[in-house]
């Protein structure tokens, strides 16, 4: 499957704002937001202003490049949004952090969600006590997820907890660190959810 392999800071810098796409690297003076604060490539300083398309657009593909989804998939959770009850934008949020992938990285167990996502792929989490390693796999409430036995001694995913308290486990998500276990509590409200982007734009943008 097609997937973004360049410069995750490129990101950043283009959207303008820090989406902590590195993990720790982010909260550290080598984060590249914080010694470019402009978009890369060669016109990257000169001042453009964007239409309004432009600025749903941009939004769209903030959120995107958060989770690492394929614009097919990140269509596809949107359509599902559009179908349940609720405020789409912020139906839409809370489908894709109940992903495994992201479930992982929000109780610690992994930098970022790159690695989160190929630490479930490689069979290292279980959810209520069998193994899977499907990335989009839907985390429900009442779910544990924990690091297999085997894998509990994997250096990054030590360090990854040993750290996870600077970036913040969220209040709808339990974590036993020292059994390496999680439980989510419930589905996340959008200000439980602390992500620095504006869903409604995204709503206009599929909806022309």
């Amino acid at each position: 499957m097609a997937r973004y392999t360049g410069p995750l800071c490129r990101i950043c810098r283009r959207e303008g704002e820090k989406l902590f796409l590195k993990g720790d690297r982010c909260y550290t003076e080598k984060c590249a937001i914080d010694r470019r604060k402009y978009p890369p490539g060669q016109h990257g300083q000169s001042y453009r202003k964007l239409s309004d398309y432009g600025i749903q657009l941009r939004e769209k593909q903030k959120v995107r490049k958060i989770y690492g989804l394929l614009e097919r998939v990140f269509r596809r959770y949107f359509y599902e949004a559009e179908r349940k009850k609720g405020i789409t934008g912020e139906v839409l949020l809370q489908l894709l952090e109940s992903r495994l992938d992201n479930i992982a990285y929000r109780m610690g167990f992994a930098p970022n969600r790159r690695r989160a996502r190929q630490l479930v792929a490689h069979r290292h989490f279980l959810v209520n006590g069998k193994i899977v390693n499907l990335p989009s796999y839907e985390v429900k409430v009442g779910n544990f997820v924990e690091v297999k036995e085997s894998s509990r001694d994997i250096p990054e995913i030590v360090d990854s907890l040993s750290k996870a308290g600077h970036r913040g486990i969220l209040p709808w998500v339990e974590v036993d660190s020292a059994n390496m276990r999680g439980k989510v509590l419930h589905i996340p409200s959008r200000e439980e959810i602390q992500l620095p982007v504006q869903e409604q734009l995204i709503v206009e943008l599929y909806s022309k």
